[in-house]
């Protein structure tokens, strides 16, 4: 994904979209309504996106002027919740917070029942995650990308790597990099991250791409070794690791991501002011540091810059899938 790119093309069309935000008073975008807003979260409680969520509810109630409910409604990857969100009423009272696998689904599974750019409103991507290149210290010599890669050539049968699960980003991101590299690994898909986590600092796993906010402690606590981070800059958690692209794979960039969305239909001033909302809310210092702290890099798309990023995603991650031959599980 170019997050960064598409934060910097398009500023015309940003600039009116913030003009169009700051035409609509709250009065105008939607009446004034006591009711809790509802913010469905597709994922289990616990999960890296439902933290994010509840991270920023205390935020969002002060932004929104009403109380925020979460609501968790996981299974099938995110098909569920998505699925209440795009039937959600069109007047604001209920958004959703996605990830990346809003944009996997539709490859991994037989039958969606929506269609993940038509059948919603894009609002922002609100947060994106490098993942980290993080091997077993005792099982892999290597202590670069590039040494890495020629011991994966010399061995191409030899290592393994964990994700969360077939058609996951962890998944995703480790084929993309297989791929550029021109090299093999087998795949050991897990059910969520932890067991994978546990299972390469135990040697019985070599490798994976791994989310920084679960990889970080333990790579200072020298259980794995960090060669590189996805994205296109370097992580101020990890300062000192290199990018994949740094690391002998021009242009390779791979981000982790949090949207908020709402169902298809909203009207124009709804969308401008639950954006400008937004906006505020994660222009808070409480708000930007707890997504620092989970090793998330706070940011607001504009609503078209959303659904650019969307599209981009979707086409980008129908690839990988096609690629990794990947089918839900």
């Amino acid at each position: 994904m170019r997050l960064s790119l598409l934060l910097g093309r398009r500023a015309a069309v940003a600039l009116s979209l913030l003009s169009i935000a700051g035409a609509f008073s709250p009065a105008q975008a939607q009446t004034a309504d006591s009711r809790p807003l509802r913010l469905i979260v597709p994922n289990q409680a616990g999960s890296g996106v439902d933290a994010v969520a509840r991270s920023m509810s205390n935020g969002l109630a002060t932004a929104f002027g009403r109380p925020i409910v979460i609501e968790n409604l996981p299974g099938s990857g995110g098909l569920i919740g998505t699925q209440q969100i795009v039937r959600a009423p069109k007047d604001g009272s209920v958004l959703g917070m996605v990830s990346s696998n809003h944009v996997i689904n539709p490859f991994i599974y037989k039958h969606v029942p929506f269609d993940a750019i038509k059948d919603i409103t894009p609002i922002s991507v609100i947060a994106s995650s490098a993942l980290v290149l993080a091997v077993n210290p005792d099982t892999v010599k290597a202590r670069t990308t590039r040494e890495f890669i020629a011991e994966l050539k010399a061995s191409p049968k030899k290592f393994s790597y964990g994700s969360a699960g077939n058609g996951t980003v962890l998944h995703l991101a480790a084929e993309y990099f297989l791929g550029e590299a021109g090299v093999q690994a087998q795949h050991i898909p897990y059910k969520g991250t932890g067991n994978m986590i546990t299972d390469i600092i135990g040697g019985q796993v070599h490798f994976g791409m791994l989310p920084l906010a679960v990889a970080a402690p333990q790579i200072k606590a020298g259980k794995l070794r960090a060669l590189a981070v996805s994205t296109s800059s370097r992580s101020p958690a990890l300062p000192d690791v290199p990018t994949v692209a740094e690391s002998g794979i021009p242009n390779f960039e791979f981000d982790s991501w949090v949207a908020i969305i709402g169902p298809a239909g909203l009207p124009p001033a709804v969308i401008a002011s639950t954006y400008q909302k937004l906006r505020d809310a994660l222009a808070t210092k409480e708000i930007h540091d707890s997504f620092v702290a989970q090793g998330f890099t706070p940011m607001t798309t504009t609503p078209e810059q959303t659904q650019l990023l969307l599209v981009s995603e979707l086409e980008k991650h129908g690839k990988l899938v096609k690629r990794s031959g990947a089918t839900a599980d």
